[in-house]
């Protein structure tokens, strides 16, 4: 019995380490020996690191989609202008008003001057803001664009509906450049996100952002609702 012990035990290891006269691949060894493993000779070992991956939610995958589509768009549009699209050709178009608040300046005021204001005339019913041809544009607030393309003799223009505080906010933003309205009517559009670049169209005849703001349906000093809000 102690015999047929031995003989029993003996026989699958002498098998398993003693190849045979034929050459076999390696699934046939693993095949043969299930409880074995057996690694080809160049395999390496890899490490991993945090940065080699990333998580992310379906809203943050639309998001970026719905991003990248925008200044797609934007960037059609400004080829379809011809001239204008020299102007903005090194533009980055996910550029965004400087600031952090809710409100925000629609300009870089750094290098702009301030030209006819509220009233002026008896009837001008915004601010203009005089800058070069080209000069990028801003959202004054977060809301949904109304208006994006001819708007009477304010040429080229976007108008923004927003609700700011509980009350009904309107902003103008008149003659933008040929080509240069980078949103579209029914947009949602965030604080500072850049919705055109500056021009001359329409009733103008210097380059200029043409700033109006109605608050709860009438006009008001867009330069002082700024100044009173704008962070």
């Amino acid at each position: 019995m102690v015999g047929g012990l031995v003989a029993t035990v003996a026989l699958p290891a002498y098998a398993a380490f003693n190849s045979p006269s034929e050459g076999v691949t390696i699934e046939q060894v693993a095949a043969e020996n299930a409880q074995s493993l057996v690694v080809a000779s160049d395999v390496t070992t890899a490490a991993l690191s945090r940065g080699s991956y990333a998580a992310t939610t379906a809203e943050e995958v639309q998001r970026k989609k719905d991003e990248e589509a925008a200044k797609e768009a934007a960037a059609a549009r400004l080829a379809a202008a011809g001239t204008s699209a020299s102007v903005a050709s090194s533009l980055n178009l996910a550029m965004v008003a400087p600031g952090g608040g809710s409100v925000r300046w629609p300009l870089d005021m750094s290098s702009i001057r301030v030209g006819r204001g509220f009233g002026a005339d008896g009837y001008h019913q915004g601010i203009d803001l005089l800058g070069a041809q080209g000069t990028p544009e801003y959202a004054a607030a977060a809301g949904t664009v109304r208006v994006a393309g001819w708007y009477y003799g304010y040429g080229n223009a976007v108008v923004i509906d927003h609700v700011i505080n509980g009350q009904s906010v309107s902003t103008l933003y008149g003659h933008m450049v040929d080509g240069g309205v980078l949103v579209s009517p029914g947009q949602y559009v965030e604080a500072g996100q850049m919705i055109g670049l500056m021009g001359s169209t329409g009733s103008s005849t210097a380059n200029h952002l043409h700033f109006e703001v109605k608050l709860n349906g009438g006009n008001v000093d867009p330069y002082a609702w700024l100044q009173a809000n704008a962070g």
